[in-house]
């Protein structure tokens, strides 16, 4: 099996910074980062991730900055890490001086080639972990992500501020954070990312799904009202979903609805096949005249109730008949019971109300406690 890795700077990310030169080259500088050995011991002990140091030291070995003010202090860190239990498989230092553009100075991979396109290393699911956006950019140019802790730093000028940005957008920053309690908590929890595909003669449907999201969406099926209550699905439940569905729309809607609440479902049941911590339950909430009720179980059997009734055929292009379909094929997929009521007049608010109460209630159920290791259920297994 590929092993996951986590490429950690050091100053400013194990050990503090020591202006004005930001070189460790006394013991009266030598600080560590707080918290650092509390989380770093727990990511060691209970993580199944490869440890790597990767620092840029400019110009060490040089009458700037020699090599008898480095070794001493740098031993007696990686000492203390030892002595918590942190190992490192290797360190990596560039001492590069003038370092314009050399290949192995971060955010260069001249010192990683080891790493790169080689199956034992699993790069998409690593890490590289520091305080810079050189260590962001080192992240995307090994193909994983970056963890920025201690992302308040000043960005400085406007240029370094919209790389920072572009790294956001792309994905390269995977957390940004001041605190190594969030770091743990982020690689204990796990990324529920997942891609899917599902394929008929009848439907393609291919669904990007992140859990743990901020609430964006990126819905087309064909089918505008059925778009814009997918998308409740994502802001209500702050999870990132893109779904593209192209259906057999010139038949009907059928197929189009019913297959994408299969995939959908597919997509959670691979993203939460992990439940340790997981709440496992939610939630009712009104809109405007209507109120809904949506209650759900994670418990790894498939079961729908189904309370609500509709007066008018279509909303918009959407049968209303198609909305039991949508969920009966979730909970089909992905395993969970539902119990659905909905009362009220006007059709609109009904199914959004139920679609915004399945949200609420699936970000209730998806809720992690990431220091816990309870599976809820007394089965022990879900």
């Amino acid at each position: 099996m590929a092993k996951r890795v986590l490429f950690i700077d050091r100053d400013g990310t194990l050990i503090n910074e020591a202006p004005p030169t930001y070189q460790l080259d006394s013991y009266d500088k030598l600080t560590f980062y707080p918290h650092m050995f509390e989380y770093m011991t727990k990511i060691a002990r209970e993580l199944d991730y490869e440890l790597v140091m990767v620092t840029n030291q400019d110009g060490l070995g040089t009458e700037k900055f020699p090599e008898n003010t480095f070794w001493p202090l740098h031993n007696m860190v990686m000492k203390s890490l030892e002595g918590e239990d942190i190992h490192f498989s290797a360190v990596f230092i560039d001492k590069t001086y003038p370092h314009e553009n050399a290949p192995t100075r971060k955010p260069g991979t001249g010192m990683l080639t080891g790493y790169l396109n080689n199956p034992d290393y699993d790069m998409p699911n690593s890490f590289v972990i520091g305080d810079r956006i050189t260590d962001i950019q080192l992240a995307k140019n090994l193909g994983c992500r970056g963890i920025w802790l201690n992302n308040d730093v000043a960005l400085g000028a406007d240029e370094i501020a919209d790389k920072v940005a572009a790294l956001h957008a792309d994905g390269t920053i995977a957390l940004a954070t001041t605190e190594w309690q969030k770091v743990y908590e982020f690689l204990k929890l796990g990324l529920r990312i997942v891609k899917h595909e599902r394929n008929t003669n009848e439907t393609r449907i291919a669904i990007e799904l992140n859990v743990d999201g901020n609430g964006k969406a990126d819905i087309s099926t064909g089918i505008g009202f059925f778009d814009h209550m997918l998308e409740q699905i994502a802001r209500h439940g702050k999870m990132d979903m893109t779904i593209h569905t192209r259906g057999d729309l010139h038949i009907d809607e059928h197929h189009t609805i019913e297959d994408t609440g299969i995939a959908l479902g597919e997509a959670f049941a691979k993203a939460l096949s992990d439940k340790t911590g997981m709440e496992r339950y939610g939630f009712a909430l009104p809109m405007d005249e209507a109120d809904a009720k949506v209650l759900i179980d994670f418990g790894g059997r498939n079961w729908i109730v189904w309370n609500a009734e509709f007066k008018r055929e279509k909303i918009g292009e959407a049968p209303t008949e198609m909305f039991f379909h949508f969920f009966k094929s979730f909970s089909d997929a992905a395993k969970c019971n539902l119990n659905i009521e909905c009362r009220g007049d006007n059709e609109h608010h009904k199914i959004e109300a139920i679609f915004k109460a399945f949200a609420r209630a699936m970000r209730m159920a998806v809720k992690r406690d990431p220091l816990s290791n309870y599976l809820p259920s007394t089965k022990g297994v879900l």
